[in-house]
């Protein structure tokens, strides 16, 4: 398994999206951008994250920070979670999940004493020069995109 720290140089990836085609690490070049890694489109805490993101939509918009959400979910389930919950965020479908081991997010979870392999709910402040400015790891939902909105304004 990856595990990326704060100063390492981002891994670079192309995947699709439901909205932009298909974006690269590369395509934000010379500009911050926020990656954030999430199990499952339309889950509770997913949801929650992606609403609590696409509301401070406009304030990262002022900041010139894209915000994109990773899953290895499909694009026609990001579509039909975009529509539902009405997103602003961009949903990237990683469904080999390439490019959630290269971020160190694809990880052994358990629940009710059952192994299983799953996404980590993760976030990735980038600098515009490509290195990891901030990680959070086992994201709590609550306050999370205000965190991750505070710490994009000191870049």
């Amino acid at each position: 398994m990856n595990t990326l720290s704060e100063g390492d140089q981002a891994p670079d990836f192309k995947l699709s999206t439901d909205t932009l085609g298909e974006i690269s690490l590369s395509s934000f070049s010379g500009k911050p951008v926020v990656l954030y890694f999430y199990p499952k489109d339309d889950t509770s805490g997913c949801t929650k994250e992606a609403v609590g993101f696409s509301e401070l939509m406009p304030r990262f918009s002022d900041l010139g920070v894209p915000v994109v959400g990773i899953s290895p979910d499909s694009v026609a389930s990001h579509n039909k979670f975009r529509s539902k919950h009405d997103l602003a965020v961009a949903l990237a479908s990683d469904e080999d999940k390439t490019v959630c081991q290269s971020y160190g997010v694809w990880v052994e979870k358990s629940m009710y004493g059952r192994k299983f392999m799953g996404v980590e709910r993760a976030t990735f402040l980038i600098n515009s020069d490509g290195t990891i400015a901030k990680i959070w790891r086992k994201v709590k939902v609550a306050g999370h995109a205000e965190a991750v909105l505070e710490a994009a304004k000191n870049l």
